[in-house]
């Protein structure tokens, strides 16, 4: 009975559009007053949520990506990308590629890819004469890039949350990323074929040169981050701080474009965008902590593996899963609701947890594409002045790579566990 009652109430909170945090606390809360337990249990299990020091690295990684956008660094990435990739036909669709895996390195967020990168993008494509649709749809598709190559909060969240190795995480998301990427630039290229896209000039040794000299410094922070984790001089949460000093010495001592204005905004925004996830976090333990108590990941297991025990055939199932409740659900929320459920049959299949979480971010990116939530398209909207139903339609076509993307490492597991087998095994 209080079971169905969670479930109940959360599915009705969700559709009321009430925010996930409240929505997941406010149903285990009726849970546990159901249950007769003392409600103080719902505190102790939100606070026991979110002490754990990796979580840390979550504030630190944001203030980096908006001290990246704010000090103008953007600018620098998207020109150095430009001379790189620019002369390929359908150029600056090449660029918005290359840019996005370039400022993955340093963000490990899509929506913080789609506000930066985004507006710079757009508005270089539209001066180019190439169509507003493909414009937003390639930026769109591109921006799903940041979470998946690291550094990435939403793998932080998930190595937290299954109690693995973020380290092999971050270095299992670099070539599903690349790959990506690559799947995308075939995309632009076909596009660049049949509309006849033009060159963004030639190519310029020089050009390249006087470009990388000023993006050098910048380029230099994903080497910083994950040279340092897979050297062992710092901790993913370490690094986080490490890209926030750099990020500083960059806006203030190099550059100066940041002042103390845009400190406090800055500041604000991260305060503001920390509390929200960690919010969700903490009222998801609470949830996981009555799904745990309840064995519902266990029965859902044995049910799944009643259907089928191939490991290929289970993973698709549960991908399908995540592909249904991303359309529906921020990424965190749906990562702090679906570990907890997902985990214990992974094990039980002998499904690899590094694997597993590659493939449940990149599923969950393709929610950020997708109506009714679509958080990047909302963004774009913002930024590009298109209306929502025409970002959604000029999406769609480039989620067909992605999925390819994602069906291949499913059914390829070495792709996302070479590197971390080298690095940490």
């Amino acid at each position: 009975m209080a079971l169905t009652v969670l479930f109940v109430l959360l599915a009705i909170f969700l559709i009321l559009g009430v925010p996930v945090a409240v929505a997941l606390g406010g149903a285990s809360l009726a849970y546990v007053v159901l249950k007769g337990l003392p409600d103080v249990v719902v505190i102790h299990r939100m606070i026991g949520g979110i002490d754990s020091f990796p979580l840390l690295a979550i504030p630190f990684f944001i203030l980096a990506g908006h001290l990246m956008n704010t000090g103008g660094i953007t600018t620098k990435i998207f020109a150095f990308a430009r001379s790189l990739v620019g002369w390929l036909p359908g150029g600056l669709g090449h660029v918005n590629v290359g840019a996005s895996v370039i400022f993955a390195g340093m963000s490990g967020a899509a929506v913080a890819d789609a506000g930066g990168l985004g507006n710079v993008e757009i508005k270089a494509m539209r001066e180019a004469g190439y169509d507003t649709d493909f414009s937003v749809g390639i930026t769109a598709a591109s921006s799903t890039i940041g979470p998946i190559i690291p550094p990435s909060l939403p793998l932080v969240i998930y190595g937290v949350m299954a109690s693995v190795s973020i380290g092999e995480l971050f270095a299992a998301g670099l070539v599903p990323g690349l790959l990506m990427a690559v799947s995308l630039m075939i995309m632009v290229a076909w596009y660049s074929w049949k509309r006849g896209y033009p060159r963004d000039g030639g190519i310029s040794a020089c050009r390249i040169w006087e470009t990388f000299k000023q993006a050098f410094l910048p380029l230099l922070t994903p080497v910083i981050i994950v040279g340092g984790i897979a050297a062992g001089v710092f901790t993913p949460t370490e690094a986080a701080v490490a890209a926030v000093c750099y990020a500083l010495f960059l806006g203030l001592a190099v550059y100066r474009t940041l002042t103390w204005r845009h400190l406090v905004r800055v500041s604000m925004d991260t305060i503001i965008t920390s509390a929200a996830i960690l919010m969700i976090v903490a009222s998801a333990a609470v949830f996981a902590w009555i799904l745990t108590s309840e064995q519902v990941a266990t029965k859902l297991g044995a049910a799944l593996l009643g259907i089928t025990t191939n490991k290929q055939l289970l993973l698709l199932i549960m991908m399908l899963i995540v592909l249904l409740i991303g359309l529906f659900m921020e990424t965190i929320a749906a990562i702090t609701i679906l570990v907890p459920v997902l985990m214990p049959i992974a094990i039980s299949a002998g499904i690899d947890p590094i694997h597993l979480g590659i493939l449940l971010i990149l599923n969950l990116m393709l929610g950020l594409l997708t109506p009714p939530v679509g958080m990047v398209l909302f963004v774009l909207s913002d930024v590009s002045g298109v209306p929502f139903e025409r970002c959604v339609r000029a999406t769609m076509p480039f989620i067909l790579p992605l999925l390819i993307v994602l069906l291949l490492i499913t059914f390829v597991p070495e792709i996302a566990l070479w590197l971390p087998n080298v690095v940490y095994r």
